[in-house]
């Protein structure tokens, strides 16, 4: 069994012996939560201008890392989509149709909490080490996990948000009534005024949620699993890129829809391939954007 500076990275081993490791290491931090969320590194957080070229850059840099992790990014990120199709499938109710669109686009919303693995995966390839998929769950030792999970809890309620308001748009213009079928639904959707206005707000309403989501996580789970700043520090870090990087925070956020767009045209298949690529680089992006502590 391979081991680096302590810790399991070459190979899992027994797996009860893993997971009480992990367990063991994640209960340890559990102790010190408060603090942690806090963070104790008080350094100054030095941001630097990102331009195109930056995001460019990102990109090929996240491509490499899928390259050199392709296995193993494939069958982490396999759980994403999976997880997708299976709300989608709950969705497919006629009861629930109405939020099938909203939980389509707003799953989007937790891909920065989904992608937290690949950071760490990025950060320990960048160290020189080589590791496998075993190693996205390493997040767990973090001194930041509890701020981690705060944060992600975070983006769990913004999606939460995003389906209460779907649901409210409907009721207030098409519903409050289930739709009788699917064809009458989308054709109700499509030709009356009423389905135009739900298609109006609802836009308008995910499209200031996405953007919240892309201000606050552009950089904050990267951040966190570099330094021990605390979750106030990191979303205010990040917060602060995108008000000081307008136009190139604009552009990554297309990127990230349009790429996760393609992957959800393919039912969801294309993120196996679309998420990773995006993991990485945006840690990439993470380390353009930040000074070294």
């Amino acid at each position: 069994m391979a081991k680096t500076d302590g810790h399991i990275d070459k190979t899992i081993g027994n797996p009860l012996s893993w997971a009480g490791h992990v367990l063991g290491a994640g209960s340890h931090h559990l102790g010190e939560g408060a603090r942690e969320t806090i963070g104790r590194d008080t350094a100054p957080i030095r941001l630097r201008r990102i331009e195109v070229a930056d995001l460019k850059a990102a990109l090929r840099a996240g491509y490499e890392d899928f390259k050199a992790f392709r296995s193993d990014v494939i069958f982490l990120c396999v759980v994403y989509p999976l997880a997708g199709l299976v709300l989608i499938r709950f969705a497919m109710n006629e009861n629930l149709l109405p939020l099938l669109v909203p939980l389509i686009t707003g799953f989007a919303l937790l891909g920065p909490v989904a992608a937290v693995g690949l950071y760490e995966m990025s950060r320990r390839r960048e160290a020189g080490r080589d590791p496998n998929w075993g190693a996205a769950f390493k997040v767990v030792e973090s001194p930041s996990a509890i701020a981690i999970l705060t944060l992600s809890l975070l983006f769990l309620a913004i999606f939460v948000v995003w389906m209460l308001a779907a649901w409210i748009i409907y009721a207030v213009t098409l519903g409050p009534e289930p739709p009788v079928s699917a064809g009458t639904f989308i054709s109700d959707t499509l030709t009356t005024a009423p389905g135009w206005a739900m298609i109006v707000v609802g836009t308008g309403v995910g499209f200031v949620l996405a953007a919240s989501v892309l201000v606050i996580g552009a950089i904050s789970f990267p951040l966190l699993l570099d330094r021990h700043v605390g979750v106030r520090r990191a979303v205010r870090a990040s917060t602060r890129l995108a008000r000081e990087n307008p136009r190139s925070v604009a552009i990554w956020g297309m990127i990230v829809v349009v790429g996760l767009g393609l992957g959800m045209a393919t039912l969801l298949v294309g993120l196996i391939f679309v998420l990773p690529i995006l993991g990485h680089a945006t840690w990439h992006l993470y380390r353009r954007a930040v000074e070294p502590a």
